[in-house]
């Protein structure tokens, strides 16, 4: 990203208006408490066994609801639970999942800074099926992440808690999605940017608000030190892709009015390009293309929820991401159509063929794009070439 000056985040937005123009009745969300005193004893075992085993063992988690636990293969100390792929320093970071909500809107979003040393992004419709990101970090850092946009319904309903115990960065929101992020501050952390320190996130003289609010890895981290648990992974990997995947060369899905992404496939350099209408869609960070070298795409049943995120806008879009639906992966210039399944909000997703066999991705980085299913079955809503 050029540089910028920096000014106090809440500079062009006061902490009572969300990133959208809608007023709050009550106070913004203050950064949380980092874990209460309850959970602290419930995960002590969990933190022992992630951190410290190198094999096979199992640690236990609750789910969401404190009534039931779920096993847990603990991790690798020297793979990315997130990517599969050897650590920074051989060593995986003791620190949990970074989630960082980031606009895509079309007229003043684009170009985002920060995306290509994500994990994985889920790319998630909000109103209008315009998409924005939920980019997650865990093992690499980025020094300019941005433009962070407000919280939504699906960020802590449905992508968080597969995370366990992770920090949930964004800018403001409604009433019912920030309050919605505290109430569940037994496992998540969250931290509202338009309520923060021009230290840990500032924003930058070349955009207008709310385009503008960036922050960083390194000064979200710093916020929540007390925190040491890496997320499970959320893939399978393999070095190959499964028999019953067929060449692709690329892929389009068609969301709406100016997000219409087609995703290429770069034998080169072994990595999916992303691009808007034609054209290369930029990391300003570095000046590099964004890529990837997973796609996954969900196609998902969604609701309209009760509460209208901007004025004359509608409901947000609820994302139904349990439950089981079909899909496509793509690695290694192959794809197969699978179906995924998540049955508890605490699970990872999985993905299997036709043929009912789990379906790996390639170590690497992974883009989720969740497709509501209206626009999937649309005439051209996904194609995907070979």
């Amino acid at each position: 990203m050029p540089r910028h000056s920096r000014a106090r985040a809440n500079s062009a937005e006061t902490s009572t208006e969300t990133d959208d123009g809608a007023v709050n009745a009550g106070p913004s969300t203050k950064t949380k408490a980092i874990v209460i005193a309850a959970s602290i004893v419930v995960l002590a075992g969990l933190v022992v066994g992630i951190v410290a085993a190198t094999s096979g063992g199992k640690g236990k988690h609750p789910s969401a609801n404190g009534t039931t636990t779920t096993t847990v293969a603990t991790l690798s100390t020297t793979l990315c639970p997130l990517t599969d792929t050897q650590a920074p320093g051989g060593l995986v970071p003791d620190r949990p999942a970074l989630m960082v909500k980031i606009g895509n809107e079309p007229e003043g979003a684009r170009p985002q800074s920060g995306l290509n040393e994500a994990d994985i992004v889920f790319d998630t419709p909000a109103e209008g099926f315009v998409m924005r990101y939920v980019a997650v970090y865990q093992c690499n850092n980025s020094s300019s992440i941005g433009p962070t946009r407000s919280v939504r319904w699906v960020d802590y309903h449905m992508i968080a808690r597969m995370f366990y115990d992770p920090i949930l960065a964004f800018a403001g929101g409604i009433i019912p999605n920030v309050q919605g992020v505290s109430k569940d501050s037994a496992w998540l952390s969250g931290i509202d940017l338009l309520n923060v320190s021009s230290s840990v996130a500032w924003r930058i003289s070349s955009r207008p608000a709310p385009d503008n609010l960036y922050t960083s890895t390194q000064t979200l981290y710093g916020q929540f030190t007390k925190l040491k648990t890496p997320p499970p992974p959320q893939f399978t990997y393999s070095a190959k892709p499964v028999s019953t995947a067929t060449p692709a060369a690329s892929l389009a899905i068609d969301f709406s009015y100016g997000t219409d992404p087609v995703w290429k496939w770069d034998a080169q350099k072994g990595l999916w390009m992303h691009t808007y209408s034609g054209t290369p869609d930029i990391d300003a960070r570095n000046d590099q293309q964004v890529s990837t070298n997973n796609i996954v795409v969900e196609i998902v049943k969604y609701t309209l929820g009760p509460h209208i995120e901007s004025t004359g806008g509608s409901g947000d879009v609820q994302s139904a991401l349990l439950g089981s639906g079909p899909g496509y992966i793509l690695r290694n210039g192959t794809v197969v159509k699978v179906t995924w399944h998540r049955t508890d909000e605490i699970q990872p997703t999985t993905y299997v063929d036709a043929a009912g066999k789990k379906v790996s991705l390639a170590p690497g980085r992974t883009w989720v794009e969740i497709v509501p299913n209206v626009q999937a079955n649309a005439k051209n809503g996904i194609v995907i070439t070979k």
